[in-house]
């Protein structure tokens, strides 16, 4: 089958078959042209009942997470989050990333559930699936809607990003930096523009995301970064300068996941070596496969994180010489449940 030419701005350049849909979808091409048009990216409502998901895996770090949009505009080819599009009817392709799906009464649902009785307070996480400042989020302001909810119950919160349109919330993210209620952590995979436009086409390129991060240590906003994915044979030798460009932009602590593929991320990627890196295409897929018992993703908890073998102990040896050399010590900022308030029962008291 021959590989398709990429799509400018998109991470993937095809919609490969919904794993629970028995037909594929496979546009043809106009009668003029041997060329796809790309598509442009449309917004749908998504009509969920309730906001805050739960999970229970032991490697993710949180309980509770909160997602305002379902798909990313983001386009990285290599996200792990493609896959949860088809529970929706829709590719992990192209979909994933021009098919969104928008929680307009977010901040209303999440109000509703923190003030109910049954809320134990914790630690809830934006972006446990797909990133909350996606280019949406400038219009939108959903995310912006949710922390000014969060602080007004000041309930911990951590964000995971790499848009730079979460400085615009810098105002909300100082507030609840008082109470010990946030964290910020920047995904930087690499340091290369031209790789990231590749591979990340519209997220922050990784000067902005640096920008970001200092822009919040400067405000008192507790932010760190995640070397998130760190692939093999293409980004992990980067660790060290990666570590060392944060600290100086102000990161506090950090944290790496290893490449991961489940299920069509797998074909995805490996259509986009073929159009990105051709001649380094065999190796990165052997390295993958090394860290990853012999197959391209391995989902079993104890070891989907970091990987298992001689690369994967490479790795995680690159990623600590970063770790030295920076200065960075913390894995995660120090939040508390301590200051939690129901807003509505404390109101009124004042009666």
């Amino acid at each position: 089958m021959t590989t398709p030419p990429p799509l400018r701005g998109r991470g993937s350049a095809t919609n490969p078959k919904n794993r629970f849909e028995s037909i594929e979808r496979v546009p043809e091409p106009p009668e003029d042209s041997d060329e796809v048009p790309a598509p442009h990216t449309q917004f749908f409502p998504d009509s969920s009942k309730s906001l805050i998901a739960y999970n229970d895996s032991p490697d993710v770090g949180f309980d509770a997470s909160i997602n305002p949009y379902r798909g990313c505009e983001h386009g990285c080819v290599y996200c792990y989050a493609r896959p949860s599009h088809e529970y929706l009817g829709f590719s992990a392709g192209l979909d994933f990333e021009t098919k969104i799906m928008v929680k307009e009464d977010a901040p209303e649902l999440l109000r509703k559930e923190l003030s109910s009785a049954k809320w134990k307070p914790q630690l809830v996480a934006l972006s446990g699936n797909t990133d909350c400042y996606q280019p949406v989020e400038k219009q939108k302001q959903i995310t912006r809607r949710c922390l000014e909810v969060l602080l007004e119950f000041r309930n911990p919160v951590v964000i995971v990003t790499k848009n730079h349109l979460v400085t615009r919330d810098i105002d909300i993210l100082a507030e609840l930096a008082k109470f010990d209620c946030i964290g910020v952590t920047i995904s930087l995979s690499t340091l290369d523009a031209r790789l990231a436009a590749a591979m990340e086409p519209r997220a922050s390129r990784p000067a902005r995301r640096l920008a970001a991060i200092r822009e919040l240590a400067d405000a008192g906003v507790p932010v760190g970064y995640l070397q998130a994915p760190m692939i093999p044979g293409l980004t992990d030798s980067e660790a060290p300068a990666i570590a060392v460009a944060a600290a100086q932009a102000g990161a506090t602590f950090s944290g790496y996941v290893a490449l991961r593929l489940p299920f069509a991320v797998k074909d995805l990627f490996e259509q986009w070596l073929t159009q990105h890196y051709p001649d380094k295409k065999e190796k990165i897929l052997h390295r993958v496969r090394d860290i990853r018992g012999g197959k391209l993703n391995d989902p079993n908890f104890k070891s989907r994180m970091r990987g298992e073998g001689k690369f994967a102990e490479q790795m995680a040896a690159l990623f600590e010489l970063g770790r030295k050399k920076s200065g960075i010590t913390g894995r995660w900022p120090k939040l508390t449940t301590e200051h939690f308030r129901r807003v509505g029962k404390d109101q009124l008291r004042l009666f």
